[in-house]
């Protein structure tokens, strides 16, 4: 059995998405968006993992996602 696949349900089909925050403090006063993240999500479920943009490459996200 492959251990490929969602963790939830089992779905191959993923998406992807990059999203800003706000941190804490001062940034979220004035509301400065300085988090970026990837967020990867099963299509079948919505199940979802944040991925920090800075450390992470698109080449190897849905690899994580899946566990590889």
């Amino acid at each position: 059995m492959s251990n490929k696949g969602c963790i939830k349900c089992g779905g191959t089909d993923t998406g992807t998405k990059d999203v800003a925050m706000t941190g804490t403090g001062l940034s979220k006063m004035f509301d400065l968006q300085h988090n970026t993240f990837t967020v990867v999500f099963c299509k079948n479920c919505g199940y979802s993992e944040f991925y920090n943009k800075k450390t992470s490459t698109a080449s190897n996200i849905v690899d994580l996602f899946f566990g590889g």
